[in-house]
């Protein structure tokens, strides 16, 4: 398993955790600049905090984490916005508890702390 931050337009950060080695695969690729076009973050939150991911109320479940070029509108929001309403997701507002905010943007892999 293995952790990267992502931002969005506020420039706040999220991390992830993946355990798919096809994923980590991908999420270096992306880091490294040889993925160009599906290098934005998606995937089924869970609406509790999560000890690598300090700050927000909520955790994308890794076993749904993937990377998109273009997605639909119903399931893009803020990382503060989806964090401030949380009480509001998996309704109307995202769907199946489904985020893809448009502008996240993979920034880093983090050093294992173990």
């Amino acid at each position: 398993m293995t952790d990267f931050a992502f931002t969005d337009y506020s420039g706040k950060e999220f991390v992830i955790r993946l355990t798919n080695e096809q994923r980590i695969a991908e999420a270096r690729r992306i880091l490294s600049g040889d993925e160009q076009m599906s290098t934005h973050v998606m995937g089924r939150i869970r609406k509790q905090q999560a000890d690598y991911n300090p700050g927000w109320d909520f955790y994308l479940d890794p076993d749904t984490i993937s990377f998109f070029t273009v997605a639909i509108e119903v399931c893009d929001s803020s990382i503060e916005y989806a964090n401030d309403h949380l009480d509001e997701a998996c309704g109307a507002f995202l769907p199946g508890c489904f985020w893809c905010p448009w502008s996240s943007r993979l920034t880093r892999e983090l050093t294992a702390t173990r």
